[in-house]
């Protein structure tokens, strides 16, 4: 049998206040219409439940074996329902902000401490994403900001908050002849093999080989690679060099590999990619954050 819940509060109602008319007013029903549910309540299980004659109205035999177990019922869907608006009131003050693992350094925790001074008590939850969907994941909802580095093919309905420009630098073999230099030129790269990768968006591997060239040099592509760890174990080789952001020299090492900063290359936006749309006052601390870091920085979008 299917036990209406909202029919054994009513009775609940009628015991504790030991009267009609006083429960339909605490309920705010007309006490004809309290009767009739109690009536109801009744029915379905076949049995009388208060005693109407009694003054105050008390609970019958069968009613004081029911109300026993029944308020434990009542008591316990009242947890399920608190359980559940807590994970809501916890979903609503949690934030998700996507990262590609080589974001995942000291700008994403100064953007993460800065939110949290913004909103005390803030959730973030880190949500290590590929580079393919690194603005896609923003848009479809998967999570709710991301920070992203160029190439980005569509921002339709994305907003950019530049919060810091990184240098670009080359990754060379240790044992290359600009190895030991200070600094290079991107001319000086012109005629070397590119590491690729043959699962990327072609259009990030040539915005990152700098592809085409100033000097009209077209750029040879080598290796395919797809890991960080991959890209230095080609590079330690002699396979090939590459071109990246300043972040793999501070995060990576390589006994066989040099990191020489280029100085006539622009350098890498690093954005806080939102829903252009999203004005919830969580998205809005994430991007008086990204101000604050950056207060020069411009953003694209709405």
């Amino acid at each position: 049998m299917d036990l209406n819940l909202h029919l054994v509060r009513y009775l609940v109602a009628v015991v504790d206040e030991g009267h009609f008319g006083r429960a339909a007013e605490k309920l705010y029903i007309s006490a004809p219409a309290l009767s009739q549910q109690i009536r109801k309540l009744e029915r379905t299980l076949g049995v009388e439940l208060v005693d109407r004659s009694a003054h105050p109205v008390r609970p019958t035999a069968a009613g004081r074996r029911f109300l026993a177990e029944a308020r434990h019922a009542l008591a316990a869907a009242d947890r399920a329902v608190a359980a559940v608006e807590a994970h809501r009131r916890e979903l609503a003050a949690t934030l998700r902000l996507g990262f590609m693992s080589a974001a995942a350094g000291p700008l994403v925790r100064r953007i993460v401490d800065e939110t949290r001074r913004e909103v005390p008590g803030l959730s973030i939850r880190l949500v290590e994403l590929p580079w393919s969907r690194q603005a896609t994941a923003v848009r479809d909802g998967f999570v709710d900001a991301a920070v992203v580095r160029p190439p980005i093919a569509d921002v339709t309905g994305l907003r950019l908050d530049v919060v810091h420009y990184e240098p670009r630098i080359a990754v060379l073999p240790a044992r290359h002849r600009l190895a030991a230099r200070e600094t290079i030129e991107l001319a000086d790269l012109d005629g070397e093999t590119h590491l690729t990768d043959d699962d990327a968006d072609p259009a990030w591997v040539r915005w990152w080989s700098c592809d085409p060239r100033p000097s009209g040099v077209p750029v040879r592509y080598g290796p395919s690679v797809r890991t960080m760890d991959e890209m230095l174990e080609a590079i330690a080789a002699g396979q090939a060099v590459v071109i990246t952001g300043s972040f793999v020299a501070d995060g990576y090492r390589h006994p066989e590999v040099a990191f020489v900063p280029i100085t006539d290359v622009e350098p890498c936006p690093i954005s806080l990619c939102t829903r252009a749309a999203d004005t919830s006052p969580l998205v809005v601390a994430l991007r008086t954050a990204a101000r604050v870091l950056h207060p020069e920085g411009e953003h694209t979008g709405t």
